[in-house]
């Protein structure tokens, strides 16, 4: 089926999709803090720089959660770096300063071992296939993306493993003719008409009008979770608690919903 995607019909999607995938993974909210809501307290005692590094799906997101953090704590600077999980990982381990990490998946977060301090999972996601409007690869199905040209997340990138499962469990190979190191490029690529198709998350493609989407046989079982941790380094760990804590929240976790992440 080909169709835009509206924001509320991605809700329904996620919540399908993590009953099927029978996950009871999540996070307990936080008890309430001055950084509890969208309005700001004059009591906050959060405040200066605070760097954030996250997955490239959540950077819409994560903008809107940053802009409601530094309204209920106005004396933070908040500043968020978006690109794949494996990418920021590395530029972590070579001594990038950061004070909170989010990833599209577990495996990453793991990487960074005693580094993140005792890491949360905070959202959720699912695939769709993307493709330029007009569809005009004829794509239907996951089997089609071996006949067109199809651009895919790199295997290390969270959206390229959840990828190659989602094909391996459809038993389609596919030769991708460009792999990229986050789910922003693949979708910029199918978007500009150079690929007839891609895979990308379902929160990537919310009113969008440069694409349609699919949702292929058997997104719903195959879903990406994400963690969310201070770092142990951290310049700013006061702050960097206090935004962990808001993303937990209902506030934060509102935002997320609103941008079609599903819960943990």
């Amino acid at each position: 089926m080909h169709r835009r995607l509206r924001r509320t019909v991605m809700v329904a999607l996620t919540a399908a999709a993590l009953a099927l995938s029978g996950c009871a993974a999540g996070a307990q909210s936080p008890s309430p803090t001055a950084t509890d809501g969208a309005s700001g307290s004059a009591e906050s005692a959060v405040n200066g720089e605070l760097t954030v590094y996250a997955a490239a799906s959540l950077s819409g997101a994560f903008d809107e959660i940053g802009a409601a953090f530094t309204e209920a704590n106005p004396g933070v600077n908040f500043s968020g770096v978006y690109d794949g999980s494996s990418t920021l990982v590395t530029q972590l381990r070579e001594g990038a300063p950061a004070d909170v990490f989010a990833s599209a998946d577990e495996a990453n977060m793991q990487k960074l071992e005693d580094a993140a301090v005792d890491p949360t999972l905070f959202a959720s996601n699912t695939l769709v296939i993307a493709v330029p409007t007009g569809n005009p690869g004829g794509v239907e199905t996951l089997a089609d993306l071996a006949d067109v040209t199809t651009v895919l997340c790199a295997p290390e990138v969270p959206c390229g493993a959840a990828s190659a499962t989602l094909l391996s469990n459809a038993g389609v190979a596919v030769e991708a003719s460009s792999i990229e190191q986050n789910v922003t490029a693949v979708l910029t690529k199918v978007a500009a008409g150079e690929a007839d198709a891609g895979l990308v998350y379902a929160t990537d493609v919310i009113d969008r009008d440069d694409v349609e989407v699919i949702v292929p046989d058997g997104a719903g079982e195959v879903v990406n979770h994400y963690p969310i941790a201070a770092l142990s380094e951290a310049q700013n760990p006061a702050a960097a608690e206090a935004f962990v804590a808001f993303v937990l929240s209902d506030e934060g976790q509102r935002i997320l919903a609103d941008f079609g992440f599903g819960a943990p």
